[in-house]
């Protein structure tokens, strides 16, 4: 009886988002065990067979981390985001499009879908320019010049590979590698990815899955997790230092979002299982949703 309940609970919500499009984001350290993806797979493939079209785009850090360690090669990050030098970038893409892509794409077809594995450089999905040398605030609050190295920002996307992809009731699964006009490749940040493939597909949703509950005002505490909010209060959450290192270039990624049209925006603990699906089809959902002002919190469903 408790069963055909949650099923009835989420009947708004499998109406409000039929035929609606879905960007997810999952970070490396879900992808790591074999077990938090194949969980992952089958959620995703859940979503995909409620008419639901998902795009996925996936992290790497930690696979990244562990090749560089393997190769003598150094970590190093600022304010979140990492400085990738020309053998650190030839890591990436052994990684990335390849590790990482071909695992949870092979993932998904165990689950019975039509995934395919691409990065940004396919198609001219994602073109990037190398980031240019900045002064950027680190986490202790001081100011200190950053040459990235071979990273790229993103200087627009053609969601066209993308949209044939999904129209053929394929799974597109990218990764957070783009090229300028040129052809130079470059390592691009996965949130930033994700946010602007949102934008871009007109996306409904944009899910972070990431290894914490969502955003905490304690990061020490998951009982301070926020459950709603809006850009002015991420805003005062980065100000403060409230969020650093990593969730850094994820509020960054949920500000672009949200102000390119994405209504809302999740993060959430994907080493929960069926958190993705408990987030999206009930009302209380399971992590953090932000949405642009509280003028604008949208109607039920919530979620």
């Amino acid at each position: 009886m408790e069963r055909t309940l949650s099923l009835l609970d989420a009947v708004p919500y499998l109406r409000a988002y039929a035929g609606q499009r879905f960007v997810v984001k999952l970070g490396g350290e879900l992808l790591q065990e074999r077990t938090h993806r194949d969980r992952v797979a089958r959620d995703l493939a859940v979503l995909h067979r409620l008419n639901i079209g998902v795009v996925i785009v996936h992290g790497g850090g930690p696979q990244l981390d562990a090749m560089t360690a393997r190769l003598g090669l150094p970590v190093e990050r600022v304010a979140g985001r990492r400085i990738t030098s020309e053998e650190v970038l030839e890591a990436a893409k052994m990684v990335f499009r390849g590790q990482i892509s071909l695992d949870l794409v092979s993932a998904l077809i165990a689950q019975g879908e039509r995934a395919v594995g691409l990065s940004g450089v396919d198609g001219g999905l994602v073109t990037a320019d190398r980031r240019p040398e900045a002064l950027v605030t680190a986490d202790d609050g001081s100011r200190v010049a950053v040459d990235y190295g071979e990273v790229g920002d993103i200087a627009s996307v053609d969601p066209t590979l993308l949209l044939a992809v999904l129209a053929a009731g394929g799974l597109p699964v990218i990764s957070p590698l783009a090229a300028d006009a040129a052809g130079r490749i470059f390592n691009v940040n996965a949130d930033t990815v994700a946010a602007r493939v949102a934008v871009a597909i007109g996306a409904a949703k944009l899910i972070l899955l990431t290894r914490a509950p969502g955003l905490l005002r304690d990061v020490n505490d998951p009982a301070s997790l926020i459950h709603w909010t809006d850009l002015e209060e991420l805003d005062t959450l980065v100000k403060d230092r409230v969020l650093q290192g990593g969730m850094r270039p994820k509020a960054a990624a949920i500000r672009t979002a949200l102000e390119g049209g994405v209504p809302r925006v999740h993060v959430v603990d994907g080493r929960r299982d069926g958190a993705l699906l408990e987030e999206i089809f009930t009302t209380e959902g399971c992590g953090t949703l932000v949405v642009a002002t509280a003028e604008t919190t949208p109607a039920e469903p919530l979620h």
